[in-house]
Formats: structure tokens, sequence, C-alpha cells
């Protein structure tokens, strides 16, 4: 086997042993889920529809809110800075799906809205993705799924907590 392929099957658990904290390990599982299962979407988005998950992240957000958003408000809901926001718009611009419009409140600032063909096409990527999800977690059943849900509202809420005293 070669070294790229050894690698290739690794994630970030295998990093961990039985000597390292219970938690920390947790936490490796918890990261090596949620790659496993980003990576998978990033794969079929981009073979199925040509598309990255950032796009489809943005087109998702503006599904959400058809009277469109301010680039700001869609960098800070997405995380990322405004330039890689600019840049996604651009792209979607060019392909039909999305227009910017001058915001009627503020001149310096851009709407940025789902064109009608936008929403066919994010539409249809929402329904291939949600299939996409519910196979990921056909696995479990309905049970494992609703505690699995209930965990991780409490690891949520214990790691809200725990920031917010560090602030």
């Amino acid at each position: 086997m070669s070294k790229k392929s050894a690698s290739a099957g690794a994630d970030t658990e295998t990093r961990a042993t039985s000597e390292h904290a219970p938690d920390l390990r947790l936490w490796l599982r918890t990261l090596a889920c949620t790659n496993l299962i980003e990576n998978h979407i990033r794969a079929r988005l981009r073979a199925e529809f040509g598309i990255t998950l950032p796009r489809f992240d943005l087109m998702a957000q503006l599904e959400r809110s058809p009277q469109g958003l301010k680039m700001g408000e869609l960098s800070k809901r997405m995380m990322v800075t405004g330039g890689n926001v600019t840049g996604i718009t651009d792209q979607l611009v060019a392909e039909g799906l999305v227009v910017r419009e001058d915001s009627p409140k503020d001149r310096r600032a851009y709407i940025v809205k789902l064109t009608p063909e936008g929403r066919r096409s994010f539409r249809k990527m929402a329904e291939a993705h949600e299939s996409w999800i519910v196979e990921l977690y056909a696995g479990m059943d309905e049970k494992q799924r609703n505690q699995l849900y209930e965990l991780l509202a409490a690891v949520k809420t214990s790691a809200s907590t725990a920031a917010a005293k560090k602030k």
C-alpha cells in the first residue's frame, strides 16, 4: 500500500490512543465524523451539480432570505471573509444564479438575491443534499438518531457555556 493511499483512509480520530483523555478522543471522533460527512457532500455536489459547498451554502442562505441579503450579512452567516463572499457571488452572478442589486437603504451596499433560475437550481440541489444526508445516517435506527441529537445538544450547550465563561 502506498503512503498516499494509507493516509487517505486515515482521519483525525487516528491521532488518539487509549492514553489520551477520553474527552480528547471524543472530540477527535466528532471531528472525524464531521469531516467524513462534509467531504462526502462536497464530492457529491461537485460530481452531480458541478458546484462547490461554499457556493451551495451561499445559495442556501439566500433561499432562506427571499428578500436578499447584504454582502456583509452573508459573510457573517457563512463565517467567511467578505472577499470570499464577493468571489463566490461573482461566480454565481456570471452563471445567472444570483443578482446584485443596489441597497435602497445604503448606497454603499449591495443586496444579493437568487434569480428564478437560481431558485430552481437550488431546490434540485437541496433535495439531493437532503437525500444524501438521510443516506449517511441510514445505518442508525430512529432511536439512535434521536439519542445522538439529544447528546449533541448537550455538547453544544456545554461548549457554549464554557466559551462564554472565557469571554
